[in-house]
C-alpha cells in the first residue's frame, strides 16, 4: 500500500478502501465527463480502469477535459492513464485506443462493475444503455449538461436499480450551448459521486439515495 493510499485511509478507513479497490471501472469515452470522472474516481480509492477511446487529444479540448497543454496530440487513453497514475502510481489500467460498435461492448467490459457511459453522440449513448440495462452492472449516464445555465439544474435521476442519468435531461451542445468546464465538470463529479455512493451503501447501512 503506498502513501496515497495510507492517507486516504485515514479519511474513509481500510474497510471502505478495501471495498471500492475491489470494483473494477469501464470509462466509455476519454472527454470531458470521462477524464474528470476518472480523475474524481482515482482520488476516492478506485484502482482498477478499463479506459477507452479513440480520439487524438486537440487544444479544442483542454477547455474541459482533464488535460494539459503539452499532452496534446497524443492519444486520449495515454494521457489520461498519465493523468490518473500521476494520482495514484498503483493504479491497474486497460487502455483501448479505437471506436466501439454495439457488438464491441459487452466484450471490452465484460469484467467491469461499473461503466460510465461518456461518449459525445446520442446513438452510442442509447446502445450502450440498451447493452447493459439488463445486466447486474452499475451504468452511469449523462445527458444535458452543456451550456453556461445554472449548475443546480445537473440532477442525479435514477432510472432503474442500477442505471442513473447525471445531467438536466434538455440541455445539448449547440452554438448557443457549448460544452463548457464548470458544467460538465459538476456532471462528471456527479457521476463519480453516485458510484462511490452505490460501492459504500451496504458499509454504511442505508439504501442508495439520490
Amino acid at each position: 500500500m503506498n502513501e496515497f493510499e495510507q492517507a486516504l485511509i485515514q479519511k474513509i478507513g481500510a474497510e471502505r478502501l478495501r471495498k471500492i479497490q475491489s470494483v473494477k471501472i469501464g470509462i466509455a469515452g476519454a472527454g470531458g465527463l470521462g477524464s474528470n470522472c476518472a480523475v474524481h474516481l482515482v482520488r476516492t480509492g478506485f484502482k482498477k480502469f478499463i479506459l477507452v477511446d479513440f480520439d487524438i487529444l486537440d487544444y479544442s479540448n483542454l477547455n474541459r477535459q482533464y488535460y494539459f497543454n503539452r499532452q496534446v496530440g497524443r492519444a486520449k487513453v495515454d494521457v489520461l492513464a498519465e493523468n490518473l497514475l500521476a494520482i495514484n502510481p498503483d493504479v491497474t489500467i486497460e487502455k483501448l485506443c479505437r471506436k466501439l460498435e454495439e457488438p464491441d461492448f459487452a466484450q471490452v467490459f465484460v469484467d467491469c462493475h461499473v461503466v460510465v457511459e461518456a461518449f459525445d453522440q446520442a446513438k452510442y449513448k442509447k446502445l450502450l444503455v440498451e447493452r447493459f440495462i439488463n445486466t447486474d452492472k452499475l451504468l452511469v449516464c449523462a445527458s444535458g449538461l452543456a451550456g453556461f445555465a445554472s449548475s443546480d439544474a445537473i440532477g442525479i435521476h435514477q432510472l432503474r436499480e442500477r442505471l442513473f442519468m447525471i445531467g438536466d435531461l434538455k440541455t445539448g451542445v449547440g452554438a448557443e450551448t457549448p460544452p463548457l468546464a464548470p458544467r460538465v465538470a459538476v456532471a462528471a463529479a456527479k457521476q463519480a459521486d453516485v458510484i462511490l455512493r452505490y460501492v459504500l451503501a451496504d458499509s454504511a447501512g442505508e439504501e442508495m439515495l439520490c
